[in-house]
């Protein structure tokens, strides 16, 4: 099963007046796509129900910076930002490929519900990405590349803002790093 692949964080200290600046450094950290440059900058008021107040696509040369500045304008409590992107990662389709990736960057105000209660969050797209099938030995090259462009986002993110909390989860809820033991356990011990 193709399930989703996010990344959480929960903030010390956060507010309405500092979520913008912590959603910047979040930003500089991402590893955009060198192979696909365009953004698209969604800010939604209240929920996600109701139509984007601004949606802004944004060309290659854009900055995190320049993303944050078109926030500004509708810097609310109940607001979330967010933003479509792309990163590359290694991708199967007859063989394995650097290519973009499309990833969800959001910010979510105070006082906009967020699933989980995170203030910020990364959606990854499908985690057989990060997952290798029991069958595949051949693809742990890829996944390792994956997994730690993963990690490293995780940890450079950690040294920048004031994270309490980070999980890595999927839309079933179940512990990835247990999915990933699995799936590495059903794996012959072939060494690439």
């Amino acid at each position: 099963m193709n399930e989703r692949l996010y990344l959480s964080f929960w903030l010390n200290g956060y507010t309405e007046h500092n979520m913008l600046r912590h959603f910047e450094k979040a930003l500089w950290c991402f590893p955009f796509s060198r192979l696909r440059g365009e953004a698209i900058l969604r800010i939604h008021a209240l929920e996600f129900a109701e139509p984007p107040i601004l949606e802004r696509l944004f060309e290659r040369e854009t900055t995190a910076q320049d993303l944050v500045e078109a926030a500004r304008e509708f810097q609310h409590a109940d607001c979330a930002y967010q933003l479509e992107c792309w990163w590359d990662i290694w991708q199967l389709e007859q063989e394995w490929k650097l290519q973009p990736c499309r990833v969800i960057v959001t910010c979510f105000g105070p006082l906009f519900e967020s699933e989980w209660g995170e203030q910020i969050q990364f959606e990854f797209g499908v985690h057989s990405q990060f997952l290798p099938a029991a069958t595949d030995a051949g693809s742990m090259t890829a996944l390792r590349s994956n997994i730690r462009s993963l990690l490293h986002l995780a940890e450079e993110i950690e040294e920048r803002i004031p994270v309490s909390k980070r999980t890595l989860w999927s839309e079933s809820g179940e512990n990835l790093a247990e999915q990933l033991q699995n799936a590495l356990g059903g794996l012959s011990p072939h060494r690439e």
